[in-house]
C-alpha cells in the first residue's frame, strides 16, 4: 500500500513536471512572438525612405494628408489587433499545442514536415480569406476601407478599418485550430506574412528582372498594385498573400497591366471627402454606393 501511494505520488509529479515543461514551451514560444515585432516598423521605415527615392506610381495626393488619415486608421486597427487579436491567437494556440489539434499533426509525426505543410496551408487559407472579404457583402463593407486609399503605399498596408480586424481573429482562430502545428512555425509565418504584407503595398520600384524573379515566389508590388485598382476585373485578381503560386493554380493571376495605366482606389468612393478618418470608419455602416461607377458616371465594371 505504502508503494502504491509512493508509485501515485511520483506519476503525479511527473505529470506536474511534463506540464511545467510544456507550459515553458508555450511561453517561450509566446514570448518570441514579441521580439521579431521589432523588425515590422524597421522594414515599414526603410520602404517609405526607398519609396520616396524609386516610386513605382505617381501619386494623385498628397503624402502628408494621407499619412495622418491611414496612421490614425491603423492605431485603431492596432489596438483591436493587441487587444483582441494576440490573446485569442496566443490561447488558441496554447490549447493546439498541448493537445496536438489539426491537420499537419496527422499528415506526419516529423516536426519539419509538420511545420512546412502548416505554412503552406497557413497561406493558402488566407488565399481563400482575401477572396470571401471581396465576394461576400458585409465582409467587403469593412475591407473597403482597405481599398479606397487613392494611392497605394506602404502606410496603406496598415490601413484596416477596426472591425475587420476584430472578425479577422475569429478566422485566425479557426486557421490555427484546424491547421495546427509547431508553436515557432506560427511565428515564423506571421513575421513573413507581416513583412511581405508591407512589401507587397509599397511603392518602391524594382528592376523590372528583380522583380519578375520574386514574382514567381512572392507577391510583390506591381503584382499588388493591379489588385489596388479601380478595374473590377483588376481588382479581382491576386489574392495571394505571400506565395503567389496560390494565383497561378486557380487562375486568378494578372500581370498584363502597366503600372502607369493604374487607377487606385474604388470608383464609388473616389471623392476628396471619402477619405477623411471619420467617412472611412462611418462608411461601411451607411448604405453603400455602386463600387464601381465613378462620380462622372465612368463605369469600371465589365
Amino acid at each position: 500500500m505504502w508503494l502504491d501511494a509512493k508509485r501515485r505520488l511520483r506519476c503525479r509529479e511527473r505529470h506536474l513536471e511534463a506540464r511545467v515543461i510544456r507550459g515553458r514551451l508555450i511561453c517561450h514560444a509566446s514570448h518570441e512572438v514579441n521580439y521579431p515585432i521589432y523588425i515590422i516598423p524597421l522594414a515599414f521605415l526603410a520602404l517609405l525612405a526607398f519609396e520616396r527615392l524609386f516610386p513605382l506610381r505617381k501619386a494623385k495626393s498628397r503624402f502628408a494628408g494621407r499619412f495622418v488619415v491611414n496612421a490614425v486608421i491603423s492605431a485603431l486597427a492596432l489596438t483591436v489587433a493587441l487587444v483582441v487579436v494576440k490573446p485569442v491567437a496566443t490561447g488558441v494556440l496554447q490549447r493546439v499545442t498541448e493537445n496536438h489539434w489539426g491537420l499537419s499533426p496527422i499528415i506526419s509525426a516529423n516536426a519539419v514536415i509538420q511545420s512546412i505543410v502548416a505554412f503552406l496551408l497557413m497561406d493558402l487559407s488566407f488565399y481563400y480569406w482575401h477572396r470571401a472579404n471581396h465576394a461576400w457583402p458585409l465582409l467587403w463593407r469593412f475591407h473597403n476601407a482597405h481599398h479606397i486609399d487613392p494611392d497605394l503605399d506602404v502606410t496603406t498596408a496598415i490601413r484596416f478599418h477596426f472591425v475587420e480586424i476584430g472578425y479577422s481573429a475569429a478566422f485566425r482562430a479557426v486557421q490555427v485550430a484546424l491547421i495546427g502545428g509547431p508553436p515557432l512555425m506560427f511565428i515564423a509565418y506571421e513575421l513573413i506574412f507581416q513583412l511581405n504584407t508591407l512589401f507587397q503595398h509599397s511603392n518602391v520600384k524594382l528592376p523590372i528582372a528583380l522583380e519578375r524573379g520574386l514574382n514567381f515566389v512572392l507577391v510583390t508590388p506591381r503584382m499588388h498594385g493591379i489588385h489596388h485598382s479601380k478595374r473590377f476585373h483588376e481588382t479581382n485578381a491576386n489574392w495571394s498573400s505571400v506565395f503567389s503560386w496560390w494565383d497561378r493554380l486557380h487562375g486568378t493571376l494578372c500581370l498584363d497591366v502597366p503600372q502607369s495605366d493604374i487607377d487606385i482606389g474604388i470608383a464609388g468612393y473616389a471623392l476628396a471627402g471619402d477619405n477623411t478618418v471619420a467617412a472611412v470608419l462611418l462608411m461601411p455602416f451607411r448604405r453603400q454606393r455602386d463600387y464601381w461607377r465613378g462620380s462622372d458616371n465612368t463605369t469600371y465594371r465589365p
